[in-house]
C-alpha cells in the first residue's frame, strides 16, 4: 500500500479559491495519481521527479510553466525529506 501523509496545510495552500492555482492544483493532483497508479510511495521526491519528467517531455510553453509554478510550490512548501509528503 502506497504511504501518503497529506498535510492539511499544504492542501489548504491549493484550495485557497485562487484561479492562478487551479491549473497547478490539477497537475499536483495527476501527478499523484500518477505515482499511486505507479505502485509507488507519494513522497517529496517523487512529485518533484515526476513534475521534472513532465518538464522535460513537454514543449508547450504554458504548460511548462504551469509545471514550474508547481515545482516552485511543492518545493517552497517541502523544504526537508519529511515535509508534507512523508
Amino acid at each position: 500500500m502506497q504511504k501518503m501523509n497529506i498535510s492539511t496545510d499544504f492542501i489548504a495552500y491549493f484550495n485557497c479559491g485562487s484561479v492562478k492555482l487551479k491549473s497547478e492544483a490539477e497537475i499536483l493532483g495527476s501527478i499523484i495519481t500518477a505515482i499511486i497508479k505507479d505502485k509507488k510511495t507519494v513522497t517529496n521526491k517523487s512529485i518533484i521527479a515526476y513534475l521534472l519528467a513532465e518538464l522535460e517531455s513537454t514543449n508547450d510553453v504554458i504548460f511548462q510553466d504551469c509545471l514550474r509554478n508547481t515545482l516552485q510550490i511543492v518545493v517552497g512548501k517541502t523544504p526537508d525529506d519529511d515535509g508534507f509528503f512523508s
